[in-house]
């Protein structure tokens, strides 16, 4: 099949592991060239020990997120609350809750259909996190304000412009969760606008931001004093803050 030349060793050994009666593996080679991501054809990927179902409703859970997971894990000891901004496939939230336990963890997502992905990997995993549809802050319970011990976010960072420059299987993802508007700075300032309200003194806020945006998104946090880190790559990736 002339497609199989188009498609890389590794991934067309694992398009090989999950062919089938239901999808040949000529379908999903062809699927594969469309542009459609590997992540999607697969309905699974890893995220610190855990294995989410992911598909088109969802932006995929990529290593600088799970970098962000691991900074999280390093800096609070403890916490009881933890709240999880645009969660997506809920990767956060269940890494999070299952590395605490004991934590109250409160996910939210602005999208009806990551909510339904969320909520069904929350029964996948059997953690119990609560999932809300809704804009950022808003559906959270107004009992948690200012007593959240961390907040993490890995909101939409991609400026309007610069999302016909992505790569075309990136393009398949959710634009609602990769488009943030003209700046791409839009979610990750009104994030930081408030977000001080919501965490208790030596609260934790860490925000996973686009490698050029370090000073303006650290510019954006009122009353939190930011500081941008790298990931493994050595880019600007956190906006990390402690409440005073």
């Amino acid at each position: 099949m002339r497609e199989m030349g188009l498609i890389p060793e590794h991934e067309l050994r694992r398009l090989e592991a999950i062919a089938g009666p239901d999808q040949t593996l000529e379908e999903l080679i062809a699927r594969r060239v469309s542009g459609e991501p590997l992540q999607y054809i697969e309905g699974t990927v890893a995220f610190a020990s855990l294995d989410l179902v992911v598909d088109e409703r969802v932006l995929i859970p990529r290593p600088e997120t799970e970098g962000l997971f691991e900074l999280a894990v390093r800096m609070v000891r403890a916490p009881e609350v933890i709240v999880d901004l645009c969660t997506g496939s809920g990767a956060l939230a269940l890494a999070l809750k299952k590395a605490f336990p004991a934590a109250a963890v409160f996910a939210t997502d602005v999208s009806p259909e990551a909510v339904e992905v969320a909520s069904f990997n929350r029964f996948r995993t059997g953690l119990q996190v609560y999932i809300a549809e809704g804009d950022l802050f808003d559906p959270l319970p107004a009992a948690i304000l200012g007593t959240v011990d961390l907040i993490v976010a890995n909101p939409p960072y991609v400026a309007e412009v610069d999302f016909g420059g992505l790569p075309r299987e990136v393009q398949r993802e959710p634009r609602v969760a990769l488009v943030s508007g003209a700046s791409g700075l839009e979610v990750i300032q009104r994030i930081g606008a408030v977000g001080a309200q919501w965490l208790r003194p030596g609260g934790v806020f860490i925000c996973e931001i686009g490698e050029t945006q370090g000073v303006s998104a650290a510019s954006s946090l009122l009353d939190l004093p930011g500081v941008v880190r790298q990931d493994l790559a050595g880019r600007d990736r956190y906006l990390v803050a402690v409440k005073p």
